[in-house]
């Protein structure tokens, strides 16, 4: 296979999530990069390290490793350059703190991931930035928040844990009028299904721990950055000292050639489980943006191009105990944090304790739902086997 033949992006998306980061002619003609183990960079002369003339410097900044992760990455992104960290968090944070400093203003969604909230209002606010968090459905009535020393609008859509969709176009045209930066939070629509710097956005964040990774064996985050933002991102990563060890960037490329086919998979399964519960007579609405009930279906529809295989439903006239006990008695869908693996997994997320912009007034229960790739037959029985003990507690 030659390595010159054919510009990358000239391909589908699912040959470049292929192809991406990929140079068998670099490796000796073997399909993978090889995984590099390693910290110092010994230099064959000192005008390697003086001239900068050498590849590499230092094991923590980069390696063949790190080097096959970030261009395949930034290359499907479409991003000037992307970094890694060891978590999903950790990315949302280093995106942050590459864009505010102390006295300055940033807008954060209300429905932003909740340990991305905690950093703000336990690190940031006390560093003497000044956080404020908004509604998100403003779309471009967020302009009517800018202060003259706003820097940056973060964002997440579909918001965490209730799925609001946002208009990131409007967002976008409203700050850049006014030299805002616009972070999102891309973890749910992924490199695949929405577009980030082709939407007009500034940094994007992902949790490669959910579907790059996809195998609930590794973790770490993507932060990928336009031209403008590039150089202070890398800065600020590299004054943090963050490093991804080489085996999990290996767990990860590995799991990047499949995600196009796993995703859809996902899609296929959650949607066909949203519609079924959508017709249960427990559930009072389910969450899902690529329902045609979701507010926010259009929006969704017009900005992305999938949806992948999280979701939330309300359980009707529900009580604690009786959402506690539905997922006690279901033995597919796993109780556990995080999501994007093989697996289906279920929570209990309680959203009225942080959100301060918007109120959730919802007094039913609220789960989310991640639905894997095990039989559809298989995974509707373990629901309508939790459904029963729901219904159960209820008397």
């Amino acid at each position: 296979m030659s390595d010159k033949s054919k510009d990358k992006k000239s391909y589908g998306k699912d040959t470049q999530f292929v192809l991406s980061g990929r140079s068998p002619s670099d490796n000796h003609g073997f399909v993978n990069p090889p995984v590099v183990h390693g910290s110092t960079v010994v230099f064959e002369k000192t005008e390697d390290l003086y001239l900068q003339k050498a590849k590499y410097y230092y094991g923590r900044r980069s390696s063949p490793t790190i080097d096959a992760l970030t261009q395949a990455v930034a290359e499907l992104e479409g991003a000037h350059g992307t970094v890694l960290t060891p978590s999903g968090l950790s990315a949302c944070t280093l995106a942050l703190l590459s864009v505010v400093k102390t006295g300055e203003h940033v807008l954060i969604t209300d429905t932003a991931y909740e340990p991305t909230r905690h950093f703000a209002d336990t690190i940031l606010i006390p560093m003497g930035v000044e956080v404020e968090y908004y509604d998100p459905l403003l779309g471009s009535e967020i302009a009517k928040l800018f202060k003259d020393n706003t820097v940056a609008v973060y964002t997440e859509s579909p918001g965490s844990e209730t799925f609001e969709i946002q208009d990131i176009p409007a967002i976008v045209e409203a700050a850049h009028a006014k030299d805002i930066a616009v972070v999102l939070d891309n973890t749910w629509g992924t490199q695949l299904f929405f577009d980030a710097f082709a939407h007009g956005v500034d940094i994007s964040v992902t949790a490669g721990t959910k579907y790059i990774v996809g195998h609930s064996d590794a973790m770490l985050g993507t932060v990928s950055a336009n031209e403008k933002h590039w150089s202070r991102l890398l800065d600020v990563h590299g004054a943090l000292g963050y490093h991804v060890g080489p085996d999990d960037i290996y767990l990860a490329l590995r799991g990047l050639r499949t995600m196009p086919m796993r995703l859809r998979q996902h899609e296929q399964n959650a949607l066909e489980i949203a519609r079924w519960l959508e017709a249960r007579p427990e559930v009072d609405r389910v969450l899902h943006p690529g329902l045609a009930s979701h507010p926010g279906h259009a929006l969704w529809k017009r900005d992305f191009t999938g949806s992948c295989g999280l979701f939330g439903l309300v359980l009707k006239d529900s009580t604690v105990s009786q959402a506690r006990a539905m997922i006690d008695a279901l033995d597919l869908f796993g109780f556990g944090f995080s999501w994007g693996g093989f697996e289906s997994l279920v929570t209990h997320p309680a959203p009225k304790k942080h959100r301060t912009a918007t109120n959730w007034q919802e007094t039913n229960q609220l789960l989310r739902l991640h639905v894997g790739l095990e039989d559809i037959e298989d995974l509707k029985a373990d629901l309508e086997q939790g459904f029963a003990a729901f219904k159960a507690a209820a008397r």
